[in-house]
């Protein structure tokens, strides 16, 4: 299980958490903070990871450029993250910017949030929330684009599997039908969800199947292994997750299908950028954490302040997923480096 994490950065007081508390909140109808002093701020991420940590380095340059206070908090799961949540409320917080773990269940949690503090989303949405706006990619169109490497990987086609943490997010179930759609050559599905299990066939795909592993690295091993004996005419893997494409390739390399199967997957861990440099992955969908937290920062500030243009009229602020291949790689990873550094 991942550990529990709550990180405070950027002239929180020394009490910490319970700080958040020493001067009124400015959320939900509030006056908000009184002239000059800085709105005190919450970043909450959906569990605790190296992307979170980029996203961190962000939301500490947009508190100094923004004059904040923000507390990072990282919960190892959904109740915890509703327990931070509750704890933030009661302290006094002028603004919370949210990755719902589970968007559907949690619509209550926002709403009473939303009723009391500045709240946005970002990374996933909870659109049924009233939540100010969202900041992150189109996780749909990300899917699609998901699709497109596994179509460059495996242009002849053939049976394929799709590996995700969790369904309950907003993000993770818009990324597989977005891989879906691409894959089966539909028109866009998606507001709906395919049944996990069913075999679904396209004129040059089938997708045999998709496992879930709650967040596990191992247990997404180990699904992979099962896939792979379950069908051994299987020739691509598909992971929606950061942790994926290393536990899939460490799968490929211990079966001794490494080559035989092609594995697809999002985000930017050192594994995964080692292996597309080395060819032995053709490419991964990565999104922009950093500037998650640093947008997430200057947007629930500019709110605080009453500053409601920040906010655009389809209240979605869009940082697009971008395709890193072998020969945009060494420019990607070098900025990754950069903004991956320890937090001061």
């Amino acid at each position: 299980m991942l550990k529990s994490v709550g990180r405070f950065v950027v002239g929180v007081c020394m009490a910490g958490l319970a700080a958040l508390g020493c001067e009124s909140s400015g959320g939900g109808g509030s006056a908000g903070p009184t002239p000059g002093a800085k709105p005190k701020l919450a970043y909450i991420t959906n569990g605790v990871a190296p992307f979170w940590t980029i996203a961190e380095k962000g939301v500490i340059d947009g508190a100094k450029e923004h004059n904040a206070e923000v507390s990072v908090v990282m919960p190892s799961d959904v109740n915890d993250q509703m327990q931070r949540v509750e704890d933030l409320l009661i302290r006094g917080v002028d603004g919370i910017a949210i990755s719902p773990i589970d968007a559907e269940n949690q619509v209550p949690l926002l709403n009473k949030a939303a009723a009391k503090t500045k709240l946005i989303t970002q990374d996933s949405d909870a659109p049924k929330s009233e939540r100010i706006v969202y900041i992150g990619i189109d996780n749909y169109v990300a899917g699609r684009m998901a699709g497109q490497l596994v179509k460059e990987a495996i242009p002849g086609g053939g049976k394929v599997a799709i590996f995700v943490g969790r369904l309950e997010g907003d993000n993770a179930r818009k990324r597989r039908q977005g891989v879906l759609d691409e894959l089966l050559d539909r028109a866009d599905t998606s507001a709906g969800s395919d049944p996990l299990n069913d075999e679904l066939k396209g004129a040059k795909y089938t997708i045999v199947g998709t496992r879930t592993d709650q967040i596990d690295a191992a247990k997404a091993k180990s699904n992979a292994e099962d896939m792979m004996s379950a069908h051994p005419d299987l020739v691509g893997l598909i992971g929606l997750n950061a942790y994926h494409t290393p536990a899939l390739l460490e799968a490929l390399k211990q079966s001794g299908k490494m080559g035989s199967i092609q594995v697809v997957g999002f985000d930017e861990q050192d594994a995964t950028l080692r292996a597309i440099q080395d060819g032995e992955v053709i490419g991964t969908v990565v999104q922009n954490p950093y500037m998650y937290g640093k947008e997430s920062v200057r947007v629930l500030a500019a709110l605080v302040r009453g500053d409601d243009s920040v906010v655009p009229p389809n209240k979605f602020i869009s940082l697009p997923a971008r395709q890193i291949r072998k020969a945009n790689l060494a420019e990607f990873w070098a900025d990754l480096k950069q903004k991956s550094a320890k937090p001061e």
